[in-house]
């Protein structure tokens, strides 16, 4: 939440709210304010009750108690320039477009305030990054999970931003704009190829967490199609490779979308929890090369776009980078000798 000026907001305890911690019943009021943020605005005494100053957190609210939190305005960082390795797949005056590695956070934020791409892009772009498209964020048009490794467009001038916004806010519905994914899922749907239209909205106990919801969200669209089908010593259908589309482009689509569609991603620990125990299903290599991914199984492999400033037609294409083609290589060979 950024604002030019301290912001005071009251909130008064209603019976069915008696018994919730302090912290949590103010962060589930304030959208733009997570938990931990508001527990640190707490300990700050930014938050009074009765008009003393009120530091704990982890108060049980009462009915009828009113709370006052001021929010002071936000100090956003100037992201520095650092000497972190990128690989470039193509650039020129315009644009860049790099091939991601997993762990690497797109823009800087709460927690992760440098070692970001956008850090390395200022770094390997000089003062022709400032600025475009925001102090936080420049030249970013879109982005990748953390974990999720694969190919990205950076803009380079504020030209090249507007057309590359315009097409990603279009997400390929009547432009140029094309990209897939492709991701490990567990099990194989039925249908090899289908739809998943199903809006996405905030988990409503897990912040972490994006869900499919019936009421309200964001209108989501995912396309699939199942490539490959690995089996297990049963010769049951353990998992596959899908080749996944994007018609929108929410968070955590991808992974929430097949896990709705009840076949999460390997390696998923926040979607794919409750399938842990089939990773004892896999034979020795491959179990071995999922504990080594350590990741969602997610890969950007195909990027197309019409280039901002000429028109040309621009697409590429990226390999699985090495433990995902190692995980591949082993689920493709099951258990032969």
């Amino acid at each position: 939440m950024q604002t030019s000026a301290t912001q005071t907001r009251i909130f008064s305890v209603a019976p069915e709210d008696a018994g919730e911690r302090l912290d949590r019943f103010l962060s589930d009021r304030i959208d733009l304010l997570s938990r931990a943020r508001v527990k640190s605005l707490i300990k700050q005494g930014h938050v009074s009750r009765g008009g003393a100053r009120w530091p704990e957190p982890a108060t049980r609210v009462k009915p009828g108690e009113t709370y006052s939190l001021k929010i002071p305005p936000a100090e956003p960082a100037i992201p520095r320039p650092q000497a972190i390795e990128l690989d470039v797949v193509y650039e020129d005056e315009a644009l860049i477009v790099i091939n991601k590695p997993p762990n690497l956070v797109v823009h800087p934020a709460a927690g992760n305030w440098s070692g970001t791409l956008v850090n390395a892009l200022l770094h390997h772009c000089g003062d022709t990054l400032s600025g475009i498209g925001g102090v936080r964020r420049p030249g970013i048009v879109h982005r990748l999970d953390k974990d999720t490794s694969g190919l990205m467009v950076v803009a380079k001038t504020d030209q090249a931003h507007q057309g590359l916004a315009a097409q990603f806010a279009d997400h390929g519905r009547e432009g140029p704009l094309e990209r897939a994914y492709l991701a490990f899922i567990w099990g194989a749907p039925m249908r090899r190829s289908g739809k998943i239209d199903a809006a996405l909205d905030r988990h409503k106990t897990n912040r972490l967490k994006r869900a499919v919801v019936r009421v309200g969200g964001k209108h989501a669209v995912t396309k699939y199609r199942i490539l490959e089908i690995y089996n297990d010593a049963d010769d049951m259908q353990l998992a596959a490779l899908a080749h996944c589309e994007l018609e929108t482009g929410r968070t955590h689509q991808i992974r929430v979308h097949m896990a709705h569609l009840g076949h999460p991603l390997l390696g998923d620990a926040l979607y794919g929890s409750g399938f842990a125990s089939r990773a004892s299903r896999l034979h020795g290599r491959a179990q071995a090369a999922l504990a080594k991914l350590n990741r969602q199984a997610l890969h950007a492999y195909l990027l197309g776009f019409a280039h901002p400033v000429t028109g040309k037609a621009m697409r590429f294409e990226s390999h699985l980078p090495k433990k995902l083609a190692r995980l591949q290589e082993v689920l493709r060979a099951g258990y032969e000798d």
